[in-house]
């Protein structure tokens, strides 16, 4: 190995931003040097194979951490090596502290161990030998075998690539936006202007026509070479790679169906046999669902450099055993990961929750009115942002007066149909801060809500006295001898430890009532619910919710389930 260091800080990247292929060749070097000299290799079994993993030397790990080679080369490729590791303590070298030499000279006698020199000098700084050499000699050769290798056991994260061409439009567009507004501005681009004349126009309420009559009086005052928009058809012609996509589906009135794709060509209900729109003549309809597709929203996370870092935080962070400070650290997260290996396996892909609920617009209480946004949740971020306005997207806007109740599966069509999407394929995404193109995929964790939301998102009714979706027929609920009402007072002693003084008390409690049930009866299976549900009806299919004069057998006895959820 060569004693001069120079190349682990001076030439990581070339000016063009791009990895210098001398800096991987070398580091390549670095690693078959610790893997075959490393006093501290660790060895895992994952996924029944044996790893090793050596510490890491990035700037951010500072050896702290044991990773694999191809973690440990991404992470000197993206963060760089810890300052003044000119000595590969941790890596097989030795460090002769009184002489204050480190490194290892370019003719080791074979009775030296590797990373001391036959001539040590104490007044040579770190990283110098008393016969420096320079690089080794770079074969472009090797090189081009190096990088083969490399391409395929880090799935080409550190290859810079051009956007593809979804992502090449959009910045395309935002450098033609970002000139200044004239020759010699300093205070305003195109876009920056642009944008804040639409956000007057949309905080005022301003009308297109009072936009149109203003802009040619501002471009009246500008100086010659202005590059403001001559109207609002110009403005969002110019802004139209900004927007996000939306559609807008009817709906039955009575929320039986939607008129969608193969049902959009219908004017009448196929199950209540609603007319359509409120006037045929006029083709106004009852009901418009507004849905905003997901994947578009979240590739645009990837597009800036500073968000397309934190979405993978989650792979990055470093938590104490024992802690929990996001969702990645919990049991739910790690059973999703060792049941979908090969969507783990891809750090950026999509972990997000599903969160509803119905609210008043306009904060009035005397209207009658429901409408239920559902609102999607990003939890790749840290805590401090996943949570930001930013970074909250909403995916559908189901319209009122009514509730949907148990209909809402009706709405859940179309995200349900591109969460599928989105995991069993993905969609090529660019990765701006790693510079590349990847196949992005998306889960959906959970879904977030009160408890009446609850029921209406899992087909299990949480009223009556098997409301607990957990216990079911095995909850121990009473009725009140006057109001006839559930209650589930006394519930809660069954799953106190056996031998607990209050098993026993028949007078803080229940009044002459022993809780001997020793075990509470475990939470059923993902199979077992199956076995109750599969042959339940679905309101999203056309098959009629089933009322309270229509209830279904056992309902109410041994099961609280009133249909199939779309979930």
């Amino acid at each position: 190995m060569s004693s001069n260091r120079e190349w682990m800080y001076a030439m990581r990247a070339t000016k063009k931003g791009y990895l210098h292929p001398e800096f991987e060749f070398h580091l390549n070097l670095f690693l078959d040097f610790a893997f075959a000299n490393a006093n501290n290799i660790q060895r895992k079994i994952i996924d029944g194979k044996e790893v090793l993993q050596i510490r890491c030397p990035c700037f951010k790990c500072k050896n702290k951490c044991y990773k694999t080679r191809e973690l440990v080369e991404y992470d000197i490729f993206c963060n760089g090596f810890m300052p003044n590791y000119y000595v590969w303590y941790a890596h097989g070298e030795s460090y002769d502290i009184s002489s204050q030499h480190v490194g290892h000279c370019s003719n080791p006698a074979p009775s030296q161990r590797v990373g001391q020199c036959s001539n040590p000098a104490p007044s040579q700084d770190v990283g110098q030998c008393s016969s420096p050499m320079d690089y080794e000699p770079f074969d472009p050769d090797e090189y081009n075998e190096y990088e083969q290798m490399v391409n395929e056991s880090m799935h080409h994260y550190h290859i810079p690539q051009d956007p593809n061409p979804t992502a090449k439009a959009f910045y395309d567009m935002i450098e033609d936006a970002n000139e200044p507004l004239w020759n010699g501005c300093k205070t305003y681009s195109k876009l920056s202007a642009t944008t804040r004349l639409l956000n007057w126009k949309s905080e005022c309420n301003v009308s297109n026509s009072t936009y149109n009559k203003l802009l040619p009086m501002i471009k009246e005052m500008l100086p010659n070479g202005e590059k403001l928009p001559e109207n609002f058809y110009e403005t969002k012609k110019m802004l139209k790679l900004l927007e996000f996509p939306k559609e807008k589906i009817h709906a039955c009135i009575n929320h039986c169906m939607l008129f969608y794709k193969e049902h959009s060509h219908l004017d009448h209900c196929r199950v209540c046999n609603e007319n359509r729109y409120t006037n045929s003549m006029c083709k106004v309809p009852n009901l418009v669902l507004t849905y905003m597709p997901i994947g578009p929203r979240l590739q645009r996370l990837f597009y800036s450099t500073k968000t397309a870092k934190h979405m993978t935080w989650h792979s990055d962070h470093q938590t104490e055993p024992g802690k929990m400070i996001h969702p990645s650290d919990g049991e739910a997260w790690k059973h999703v990961d060792t049941t979908f290996p090969d969507f783990a396996q891809e750090t950026r892909n999509v972990r997000i929750g599903l969160c509803t609920d119905g609210f008043t617009p306009n904060n009035s209480s005397s209207t009658s009115y429901s409408c239920w946004p559902v609102f999607i949740t990003i939890y790749n971020l840290p805590p401090w942002l996943a949570l930001k306005d930013e970074y909250i997207k909403i995916s559908l806007l189901i319209p009122g007066p009514k509730n949907p109740g148990q209909n809402l599966d009706v709405f859940l069509q179309p995200l349900i149909e591109e969460l599928k999407l989105l995991f069993d394929h993905g969609i090529e995404t660019y990765d701006a801060y790693r510079r590349n193109n990847f196949r992005m995929r998306v889960i959906l964790l959970w879904t977030i809500s009160d408890f009446p939301a609850y029921g209406m998102l899992s087909g299990w009714s949480t009223h009556g006295k098997l409301a607990c979706p957990y216990c079911g027929d095995q909850a121990g609920s009473f009725q009140l001898k006057f109001g006839q009402k559930p209650c589930w007072f006394d519930c809660h002693r069954k799953h106190l430890p056996k031998g607990h003084r209050f098993r026993k008390d028949e007078i803080n409690f229940r009044k002459n009532k022993k809780e001997l049930l020793l075990k509470p009866i475990p939470e059923p299976s993902r199979d077992q619910i199956w076995q109750q549900v599969h042959l339940l009806p679905t309101v999203y299919k056309g098959r009629p919710y089933h009322s309270d004069n229509q209830k279904l057998n056992g309902f109410g006895v041994t099961h609280n389930w009133v249909k199939r959820s779309i979930f």
